[in-house]
């Protein structure tokens, strides 16, 4: 039997195998570790010391000077964006290169110190003000699919809620991250005398993501990534803000305004070539109006795969062999995750004219590009007999994720008993996915969006403890 501490080895290896099992082998290989500096450290016992002593600091900060900090974060992913993006890009090689520069820059849309508040109440006996403090250290977990953006928009938060950081990078995307993170530290050292206010190690492996969830350094963890890193977190015994999967299903009722619903589909699904956990996943449509919603998306600039294109696809994006024989899922390839549309039509057999954001075709409901969080620019689209009928197919592809979900509908009643059906975290009427993060829509952005337990898009506030402050007898002034 093994023993507490293999157990947790296991579970960390597992972790670091899933998540490179998800991503192209090119973007895996090893490149060396990142140099020592400005916040990187050789070993996590130095990166979480180093975070501790500079969280000391930043708890003692006004709020008006952690803003400055803010403001250092947010003018450098501005300024850095193009440099950034294409490192990341270069790395991962997975995504859109115009799209990792827009996520950067709209890092000025994560919500810093203006999110937190105090509050009070008094009466006869007494005052007690409410204030919101910090945990201390948080341990990070960063994504491969958007290492810069999280970290930049994660240090945002955490900073203005007076904590520090020490990031613990996908190991395809560790380099650019590390790259960033010794400009950010350099920039606020420079501003306000305070270093290693976030840190990293300067190569992340299953150990240090190992030491990293059970040092005791480290209060409170946060992660973004798939379920599996999600219940290796669970395992450390301490709170985790768990930013976990996503399959986000979208629903086109007969009401729909078909031109406007197929140009958002589009958009959204189309982003950083889907790789955003919000994105749009899958599409169940009316009977009534699914060939009049197919030409719009042709219209839309979408390249639409015939049932052969398509099943040509499925053989090449997804491990087949099991299902049926004691498997009930499809396991999703890795050469397909992230890449253009061009590559996706290659592998269906097809040739698609240059500029084509998105694929699409008809598939069934159990059909694997329905049913699995595939990550790619292709989408299925799916007939079913009415609304209902699609509420119910959307509920079941979700997954009881509870993290995205979208409709087209200028029906209200139709739109509240999917919004009550879902129960999602983000939940997303007439507009592009991408609209519920503030990529040109409402919405404030994180790109962690804590589904699994429960926080939603993470904010300052996320970050923080409540603390009562309670004085007894005759403060009351009014």
């Amino acid at each position: 039997m093994l023993n507490r501490e293999q157990i947790v080895t296991e579970i960390a290896r597992e972790v670091i195998l899933r998540m490179r099992a998800q991503l192209p082998a090119a973007s895996i290989a090893p490149r060396g570790s990142a140099a020592v500096g400005d916040g990187v450290f050789a070993t996590v016992e130095e990166a979480v010391r180093a975070a501790a002593a500079a969280q000391r600091k930043l708890a003692s900060l006004s709020l008006d000077d952690r803003g400055r900090i803010i403001d250092v974060i947010r003018d450098l992913c501005d300024r850095h964006a193009d440099d950034w993006g294409r490192r990341e890009f270069q790395e991962t090689g997975i995504g859109r290169l115009d799209h990792k520069i827009e996520k950067l820059k709209a890092v000025r849309l994560v919500l810093g110190v203006e999110a937190m508040r105090s509050e009070a109440r008094s009466d006869a006996s007494g005052l007690c003000v409410i204030e919101r403090a910090p945990w201390g250290v948080v341990g990070m977990v960063l994504p491969a699919t958007h290492s810069v953006p999280t970290m930049a928009g994660n240090a945002v938060n955490v900073i203005a809620a007076g904590n520090s950081a020490v990031f613990s990078p996908h190991p395809a995307a560790a380099r650019v991250a590390a790259y960033a993170l010794q400009i950010m530290n350099r920039e606020i050292e420079r501003a306000l005398g305070i270093s290693n206010a976030i840190t990293t190690v300067a190569e992340p492996t299953i150990k240090t993501a190992n030491e990293l969830f059970h040092h005791s350094g480290v209060a409170l963890i946060c992660v973004t990534g798939g379920p599996v890193v999600v219940k290796a977190a669970m395992k450390a015994g301490k709170r985790v803000i768990a930013a976990g999967p996503g399959n986000p299903p979208v629903v086109v009722d007969e009401t729909a305004d078909l031109d406007a619903a197929a140009a958002a589909v589009v958009e959204g699904a189309a982003f950083d070539n889907n790789l955003l956990c919000v994105g749009e996943k899958e599409v169940f449509v009316v009977t009534a109006v699914m060939d009049a919603f197919m030409a719009a998306m042709r219209k839309a600039g979408a390249y639409e795969l015939d049932r052969r294109a398509v099943e040509r696809l499925t053989q090449a994006a997804f491990d087949l062999e099991g299902l049926g024989k004691g498997s009930d899922r499809a396991h999703l390839k890795k050469e397909l995750i992230g890449k253009d549309v061009s590559v996706l039509a290659a592998a269906a057999g097809v040739r698609v004219p240059a500029g084509t954001q998105l694929l699409f075709g008809e598939t069934d409901a159990a059909h694997p590009f329905v049913q699995e969080e595939q990550m790619m620019p292709f989408l299925p689209i799916v007939r079913v007999k009415d609304v209902d009928a699609a509420i119910a197919a959307a509920l079941d592809a979700e997954h009881g994720y509870r993290h995205t979900a979208v409709i087209h509908s200028r029906d209200v009643s139709n739109v509240t008993r999917m919004a009550r059906a879902m129960n999602t975290t983000l939940f997303v009427h007439n507009a592009p996915s991408t609209a519920s993060l503030g990529l040109r829509g409402p919405g404030y952005l994180s790109f962690s969006i804590a589904a699994p337990t429960g926080e939603g898009v993470t904010t300052p506030l996320t970050f923080t403890r409540e603390r009562q402050i309670t004085v007894g007898g005759a403060l009351r002034i009014i």
